[in-house]
Parts: structure tokens; C-alpha cells; sequence
């Protein structure tokens, strides 16, 4: 007998793939007056039609493939988009400043190499730093000078 319609009712009334279905040899007959959604429910509820359990672990082999570093699916543009509109809003703003005659020369180059260095976040951090150093200079300039950097000598090795 061929009750592949069967099947596929019962398919699409449970839900679940028709390899998972089995029908009740006893009960084919029965099987085969079926008609509607409700008719299977029934047959399953008695007994007559049974579902496979689910075999394997597609799951976690699919959760496998799908970790490494190439599957990361982050836009790296965006990144670099945040550092460009901030990096510019930042320079503008200290160019206004430097037009002004806020701030000298130097520490505006200071500034640019910071806002390049990523240091600070926002606008809001950059006029509290420009605030701190323009109330004590001393401060700030201590904090923005090179520091000295001693020759490096070759220590421990000996000629021969």
C-alpha cells in the first residue's frame, strides 16, 4: 500500500520530517480513511501513528564549524567610521581654537597627536583637558614633554 499522502499530512500536522514518521503496520487500514489534521492527531494519540526520536548531534557538530575567527561577522568599518567623525569633530574644534589664538602652536600639535592617539572619547573630554591646562600650564606641561631618553649602551657583551 502507498500512503506517502498519509505521510505527508502527517508531516505537516506534527511538524516534523517524514523519515521520523512510522505508521503502525496493524493499523493500515485505519491509517489509509484518514482525511484530515485532526484524524492524524488522533491516530498518534492512540498509538497508531509514532515518531521517531532524533538521532545524532547535528547541533553541536553545526555550533563547531561555526565558531572560528572567520565566521565573526562584526563590520570593522564601523570602527574605523566612529574614529574618523570623532578624530574630525576633535580637529576642527582645536583648529578653531588655534585661529583663536586659545592655544599656542605647540600644544595645539600636542592636541593633534593626542586626538590621533585616541585619548580622548569626546568632545567633552578634550575642552576639560584644554580647561586644566589653560588653569595651570605647569601641570599640563609636565604631562605633554618628552621625557629623556637615555642612550642605550650595549651592557654584558665584551669584544674580544
Amino acid at each position: 500500500m502507498n500512503l506517502k499522502k498519509k505521510k505527508e499530512l502527517a508531516k505537516k500536522t506534527l511538524g516534523v520530517g517524514k523519515n521520523r514518521i512510522t505508521l503502525n503496520r496493524e493499523a493500515l487500514s485505519e491509517i489509509k480513511e484518514v482525511i484530515t489534521k485532526q484524524d492524524i492527531r488522533d491516530l498518534k494519540k492512540e498509538g497508531m501513528i509514532t515518531l521517531k526520536p532524533i538521532i545524532g548531534r547535528r547541533k553541536i557538530k553545526k555550533r563547531k564549524t561555526k565558531r572560528g575567527p572567520g565566521k565573526i561577522k562584526k563590520k570593522i568599518d564601523k570602527r574605523k567610521q566612529e574614529y574618523v567623525k570623532i578624530t574630525r569633530k576633535l580637529r576642527d574644534y582645536i583648529k578653531m581654537l588655534k585661529y583663536q589664538n586659545k592655544i599656542d602652536r605647540e600644544f595645539y600639535r600636542d592636541l593633534r597627536k593626542k586626538i590621533r592617539m585616541r585619548v580622548f572619547k569626546s568632545k567633552k573630554y578634550l575642552k576639560d583637558y584644554i580647561e586644566n591646562f589653560l588653569k595651570n600650564p605647569e601641570l599640563a606641561k609636565i604631562d605633554t614633554q618628552k621625557k629623556s631618553k637615555k642612550p642605550k649602551t650595549k651592557s654584558g657583551k665584551k669584544k674580544k
